[in-house]
């Protein structure tokens, strides 16, 4: 008899379960060497995450009119690849901040470098990279959060450093495989630094976040992510968590900000319009998928939800996703 493989997180975890399916793609790792007197600018990426960890020294981050300090072990994300700029905490004025992909980098593979830069001054050294988040799930929890993330130094954050330390084992020895170890290495660093700011921030504990983390109203958003072609209806949720209809219709939209099944149907279209845009779909078997046994009523739901047609997913990927989002 073969033993069912229990996922890793209880049925109440919402957020694990959130963690767990993140999908990411790994775009660029760097290892950076500074010295003060540094400035870097880096280029906006649609899609993608940035992050920076401090491993040593101190580094300003500057994006827009905003600027955050940032000491050992401190991580900051920018959740939408918005384009800042990275500088020594005491640059003189004026200081040159040229563009990181001008120059010179030491390549260990297609997507993992090593830079040095910067004057004679005191040394920091970071680890930086962007990661494009491919999962409904995952644009769901970047949509929410806000532009720049700063999770200063904690218990959560200094356990980064053991992920870094085996990163920088990979780079010093160059073993065959290295490259595959680093970024998968590197996509666990950014599920830590999720989850110490989900623990850290005040913010991420209100709204769908907030209900994530409900032991009631997260078990049920856990049981529709899992499973969205089931047919869900609010008295079979309400079974499933001993609650009457009324008490749990009543919870669920006041923690989520919409009625159960409008999220249902969302979350559908949402996981819909991913399996969609990745093109090795059809409509049909989308609809089939998601529970639906006509594909003109999964194409009249799509519609109301995306505001597009199902078929147009594929020609124009760059659909507004604020819809799909409820952003």
């Amino acid at each position: 008899m073969t033993a069912v493989v229990q996922p890793p997180w209880t049925p109440s975890d919402a957020v694990g379960a959130a963690l767990h399916v993140l999908r990411m793609n790994g775009t660029f790792y760097c290892s950076s060497d500074l010295r003060a007197p540094f400035g870097l600018k880096l280029p906006r990426t649609p899609s993608c995450l940035w992050f920076h960890v401090v491993t040593s020294g101190t580094a300003t981050i500057v994006v827009g009119d905003d600027e955050v300090t940032l000491a050992p072990s401190d991580v900051v994300l920018l959740p939408r690849g918005e384009g800042h700029e990275l500088r020594s905490t005491d640059p003189p004025p004026h200081s040159p901040a040229p563009n990181v992909l001008t120059l010179p980098h030491t390549w260990y593979g297609d997507r993992y470098a090593t830079i040095t830069y910067g004057g004679d001054g005191a040394p920091t050294t970071m680890i930086c990279g962007a990661v494009r988040l491919e999962h409904p799930m995952a644009e769901r929890l970047v949509a929410l959060m806000p532009d720049i993330v700063h999770v200063p130094v904690s218990p959560l954050t200094a356990r980064l450093h053991d992920t870094l330390r085996l990163i920088a084992l990979e780079v010093e020895e160059t073993r065959p495989g290295g490259e595959a170890v680093i970024t998968r290495l590197a996509d666990v660093l950014v599920v830590q630094m999720l989850r110490a700011w989900l623990s850290h921030d005040p913010a991420a504990r209100s709204g769908w976040l907030g209900a994530l983390t409900d032991p009631d109203i997260g078990r049920a958003l856990a049981l529709v992510h899992a499973d969205p072609a089931h047919d869900w209806t609010v008295a079979g949720l309400a079974r499933e968590l001993a609650l009457s209809r009324s008490t749990f219709a009543a919870r669920f939209t006041a923690l989520v900000g919409e009625p159960v099944m409008a999220y249902v149907t969302r979350w559908r279209m949402l996981v819909a319009h991913d399996r969609l845009r990745a093109g090795d779909t059809t409509v049909a078997s989308v609809a089939a998928a998601m529970g639906y046994r006509s594909e003109a009523a999964f194409s009249r739901a799509f519609r109301r939800v995306v505001g597009t047609p199902p078929g147009s997913v594929r020609a124009r990927p760059a659909v507004d996703e604020e819809l799909l989002l409820g952003a």
